[in-house]
């Protein structure tokens, strides 16, 4: 399985305003090109953190652990839109009430996202995609600072949780 790299994304400035249009390749390819996306943490009521295996096929970070639900917003799509669109495609939650974190922009060596941050509280059973993910399990807080820093989670997701999650309880 791959990626399809002539998927449209739009083009945005910080603040999120469509300033163009680029394909997935163009975005991933070193270009910079600040993109939109969107998270979800899923959360169950004990505290414990949903995580999912990234397959090893996927262009940016293959075969970490990363956000439950991590995904592009398309062009003509809203964050909303995307947001309910990625947790069904990657995890069969079709019903879930959402709390925004915020957004800000994510860099690293290939690209730039303007990642949309949100959190929700389910605990009903939770059905990853394979075709999407390579599975996913919940962590607990403990697990999570006992393994950051060791290569096992995504450097995105890792301080996305130091930035919205870390000093919280």
């Amino acid at each position: 399985m791959k990626d399809n790299n002539k998927e449209m994304f739009p083009q945005v400035t910080p603040d999120g305003e469509i300033i163009g249009a680029i394909t997935r390749g163009e975005a991933h390819s070193g270009s910079k090109l600040l993109h939109p996306v969107v998270h979800l943490h899923v959360f169950n009521s004990q505290g414990h953190l949903y995580l999912q295996k990234r397959p090893d096929w996927k262009d940016i970070q293959p075969g970490k652990w990363d956000t439950a639900t991590g995904g592009h917003i398309d062009l003509g799509e809203n964050v909303e839109m995307a947001l309910r669109r990625e947790v069904s495609e990657e995890l069969g939650i079709t019903q879930f009430e959402f709390e925004t974190l915020g957004h800000y922009v994510f860099e690293s060596e290939r690209e730039r996202e303007l990642v949309y941050v949100h959190r929700t509280t389910y605990d009903l059973p939770i059905t990853p995609n394979s075709g999407e993910l390579d599975g996913g399990r919940f962590f607990s807080p403990q697990e999570i600072i006992d393994n950051m820093g060791k290569g096992l989670f995504t450097p995105n997701f890792e301080s996305e949780y130091q930035r919205f999650f870390a000093c919280k309880k």
